[in-house]
């Protein structure tokens, strides 16, 4: 802990008296420094297994920002314009009348393509060519570019399938994240987690504790209400775009079966330093990218033509490059910031204005879409210490 910096010690102490905090990590790296790295409690339901500072914890969609971050490294490598078409380089998504979406606005949540038309199941997904053959095919539900809507799962999967065609050595995201980000950073961050044999152990990964429908009743107000008519609705496209597996919980998500497979829009596992880290490079004269990237980050993003009222969230929301960007719902450090939040609590940014890099993730699943309490009261600890 950096000196200037107790403050958010004593607010990680109090998440765990006062704000049923089970187990969890916070990281933070300013000007290139790593000035808090704590954890705490327990990596298991039961109580018994410590929280240790090698746990590796599921961090659901907070995994955007890694995605999102791989698809700003390729850029930065000249792999692609954001302004290509998707279509130049996956000619199949040009069907549906697709041939004109942007990488921009896929990125951006504009494409129309958040709801997934079938219950996905591990074979499912772990069946490549089907799923991306699925994905091209995708008929827009709305126009590109005049709306956006949270692309909760589907994202991810985009993004790959247009890597892998544009990098060479044909890498789905989650090899090239190893290979050209994670290795090199010496950062335990997968999507598409190695069994043990690969070097990971099962007793490294946090357990995960679902929410209850107790706990729904007690934060109804926390989600958008439209959002909340959307998934009481099994045929909407807010169902269909949030909820496309087939789990009874969330939690589930972190079974195995699922961690293995590479959703690179929400089963990202990681060390929570290593996430803090990963974002402080991202904004690094010295680190993955380049100038002219890291300045596209830092940009606002360009807002559907049709507004910013998310189609599958019924909210006001920003989105840029595969980011969440700070909005009046959602402040979470200047205009430059970006990041991504995820179930259960988790969430990370950086701000390149205030040269501050921040992570947190928690094995007790809360049920705010951003700014879980826990979360908040971190972040804002953080940001009154500078």
């Amino acid at each position: 802990m950096a000196p200037g910096f107790e403050p958010v010690h004593e607010t990680f102490r109090e998440n765990f008296e006062s704000r049923r905090e089970l187990g969890a990590a916070c990281a933070v790296v300013h000007e290139g420094a790593v000035v808090v790295d704590l954890w705490g409690g327990y990596r298991d339901t039961g109580r018994t297994d410590p929280w240790t500072a090698d746990t590796l914890v599921l961090v659901f969609s907070t995994t955007k920002g890694i995605a999102g971050g791989v698809m700003a490294h390729a850029h930065s490598e000249g792999l692609f314009d954001y302004d290509d078409p998707a279509a130049d380089y996956w000619p199949a998504f040009g069907q549906q009348g697709k041939d004109d979406v942007t990488i921009r606005q896929l990125l951006a949540h504009q494409a129309g393509l958040a709801g997934i038309e079938t219950t996905l199941t591990p074979a499912k997904i772990a069946d490549r060519d089907g799923l991306v053959d699925l994905l091209a095919r995708k008929e827009p539900d709305w126009e590109p570019g005049t709306r956006h809507g949270y692309h909760a799962w589907s994202l991810g999967w985009y993004e790959s399938e247009l890597l892998r065609r544009a990098a060479p050595g044909s890498r789905t995201l989650g090899r090239y994240l190893r290979e050209e980000l994670a290795g090199p950073l010496d950062a335990d961050i997968y999507v598409g987690l190695p069994d043990e044999d690969g070097g990971v152990s099962e007793t490294r990964i946090a357990e995960v504790q679902s929410f209850g429908p107790l706990d729904l009743l007690r934060s109804v107000g926390s989600f958008p209400p439209g959002m909340l008519l959307g998934l009481a609705n099994p045929w909407s496209l807010t169902t269909r775009a949030m909820s496309p597996f087939d789990v009874s919980t969330p939690a589930e998500l972190n079974d195995p079966a699922y961690r293995r497979l590479e959703i690179p829009a929400g089963n990202g596992v990681c060390r929570v330093r290593d996430l803090a880290r990963f974002y402080a490079d991202l904004i690094d004269e010295d680190g993955f990218l380049d100038a002219e990237t890291r300045e596209a980050l830092a940009a606002s993003g360009t807002p559907p033509t049709d507004g910013t009222h998310d189609v599958i969230l019924h909210t006001d929301t920003a989105y840029s490059l595969g980011f969440w960007k700070p909005f009046d719902g959602f402040r979470f450090g200047s205009s430059s910031a970006f990041g991504a939040p995820g179930a259960g609590g988790s969430f990370a940014f950086a701000d390149p204005e205030r040269e501050l890099a921040f992570a947190y993730a928690p094995n007790r699943m809360g049920t705010h879409v951003w700014d879980d309490p826990r979360e908040t009261a971190l972040r804002e600890a953080v940001l009154d210490c500078l």
